[in-house]
């Protein structure tokens, strides 16, 4: 199908379908779940609360276990460490007050705490053989409990030695960060940067997954002083490990947003996509001529589909009456210039080829011939112009009233104009064009043979009627259908062009108003109706 010069302009750039703009949305909404996850790290968040909490749990145990160590090995108060924080600070932080209930919550966050670097290393130390025996008892212990857990203790003197745990016994942790706030009696917790010392291994194994390590400090407190530390490190459980651990679960949910996505995809083909080429496909069959597509589509989707295909169809069927009226009044203009102008051609050929043989009265009707139909065309065309101008016509906003229309017109002598009633109503049309349907009214009544012209108006509902009535011939039963029709007279003889009727009707139009033939006992009567002010 050949392309108009407008389509062709706008197809010159790219735009995608409205197709793939919608997958496109429906993916991203599809993916914004896997974005919260691995993004947002909301998940990865909660993964390392849980193994905070974990570790606090674990190092309490540890912690219960080496202070009654402590007072069992009968260690003397000044070999201990820095007096314990009083109870009461934390009621500020919503802590209950009471000594023998010292709740730890998890703290770290990733929205808001710095990963710090990895752990500095030991330093050389001198250890205490009253805790250094503790140590020893207790590291098997520890070892156990790693084994089951995945977690690595370290547990510190008051001087933060290490006294035991699988490495570093004998060596000092007390310039870490966290070990120096327990040391001082305070609870600490930190996120470091892991550097793994193997390649990760396939799906993210068990404590191999995952870049940083969750570090806890938790004082020991004896007789109200720092007995030691418990030192407890971790590697959070990794994300894609733990959906891993839960694929049955995570499978129905993809499933589900899957199921969802493609449901949404196909209420859209069905409601927009599939309307929007039908349509299309009418809008080139009615472009290529095929007055059949001017119907309504099989399936609309949607109101607002609907309401626009309806305004597509009401658009098309009034350029296709546009198009046939064109095409009819094209045929009526052809009609009408051709007889003049055929006569005009004939008298002057006449002249030309016989003229002197044509003595001067011949030569004189022969002339008056050309005259009288050379006025008949300047007549048509200046008619045709005022049909254009009042079907062009926008309306001013202007209004006026019949009294003052009427005191606009020329008298005319041939008949009398009188106004029954509503003369002062005012109508939203200007004087002039309200002056113009009435002088063609007028006139058409003054040649059929009226005397007198009586038009009254009545306003109700925000609409006028007016009565347009005569006492002349009236039109014929067989004439009523078409008197609104271009060039339809029955005066072609007297010069009477068949347009009044059709100026007056363009007029109206344009106004949003009407006008038509009503019966009357005598003569002829029009109604019309137009917006009042």
């Amino acid at each position: 199908m050949r392309l108009t010069t407008s389509r062709k302009w706008i197809g010159r750039k790219w735009r995608p379908r409205l197709a793939t703009v919608v997958v496109a949305i429906l993916i991203l909404v599809m993916a914004l779940p896997l974005v919260g996850l691995f993004f947002f790290r909301l998940y990865e968040n909660q993964l390392i609360r849980q193994t905070e909490a974990e570790l606090i749990a674990q190092g309490a145990a540890i912690a219960a276990i080496y202070a009654q160590d402590v007072r069992d090995a009968g260690i003397p108060p000044d070999k201990l460490g820095a007096p314990m924080p009083q109870a009461s600070g934390d009621a500020s932080r919503g802590v209950d007050p009471d000594p023998l209930y010292r709740p730890i919550e998890p703290r770290l966050d990733l929205a808001s705490d710095y990963v710090l670097p990895t752990r500095p290393a030991a330093m050389p130390a001198t250890i205490d053989p009253a805790f250094a025996a503790i140590g020893a008892r207790l590291s098997g212990i520890l070892d156990a409990t790693q084994k089951t857990t995945l977690a690595g203790f370290r547990l510190l003197d008051p001087a933060g030695v290490v006294i035991a745990g699988r490495g570093e016994v004998g060596l000092s942790l007390g310039g870490v960060e966290e070990v120096r706030a327990a040391l001082a009696g305070r609870y600490a917790s930190a996120l470091r940067l892991r550097i793994p010392d193997q390649p990760p291994p396939p799906l993210y194994s068990v404590s191999r997954g995952t870049k940083v390590r969750v570090f806890v400090a938790l004082p020991v407190a004896v007789d109200g002083k720092v007995a030691g530390v418990v030192y407890v490190s971790r590697t959070p459980n990794n994300i894609v490990k733990h959906l891993y651990g839960e694929r049955g679960k995570v499978t129905l949910a993809a499933i589900a947003i899957l199921g969802g996505t493609l449901l949404i995809g196909l209420v859209f083909l069905r409601t927009v996509s599939r309307p929007i080429y039908a349509l299309i496909d009418r809008t080139e069959r009615i472009a290529a001529g095929d007055r059949a597509a001017i119907r309504p589509l099989d399936h609309h989707g949607t109101y607002e589909m609907a309401e626009l295909s309806a305004a597509f169809l009401d658009m098309a069927e009034k350029l296709q009456a546009r198009s046939d009226s064109i095409q009819t009044f094209a045929t009526h203009v052809s009609h009408e210039l051709k007889s003049p102008l055929t006569a005009i051609q004939g008298a002057a050929e006449l002249l030309r080829d016989s003229g002197s043989a044509m003595d001067d009265a011949e030569r004189r009707r022969f002339s008056n011939n050309i005259v009288t139909d050379a006025g008949r065309l300047n007549l048509l065309v200046r008619r045709l112009l005022d049909l254009a101008r009042a079907e062009n016509l926008a309306p001013s906003g202007e209004s006026t009233s019949i009294g003052a229309a009427l005191a606009l017109l020329p008298v005319d002598n041939r008949l009398a104009v009188r106004v029954e009633a509503g003369g002062e109503i005012g109508l939203l049309i200007s004087a002039e064009n309200a002056a113009i349907v009435l002088v063609n009214l007028i006139d058409n009544s003054a040649r059929h043979g009226a005397t007198q012209v009586s038009v009254s108006a009545a306003s109700t509902g925000g609409k006028a009627t007016i009565l347009v009535g005569d006492d002349g011939a009236g039109i014929s039963p067989s004439n009523r259908a078409r008197i609104f029709e271009p060039f339809f007279t029955t005066r072609r003889d007297s010069g009477g062009t068949g347009m009044g009727l059709g100026i007056v009707l363009a007029l109206l139009k344009a106004h949003d108003g009407m006008i038509r033939l009503v019966d009357s006992e005598r003569g002829t009567r029009f109604e019309i109706i137009l917006p009042v002010v």
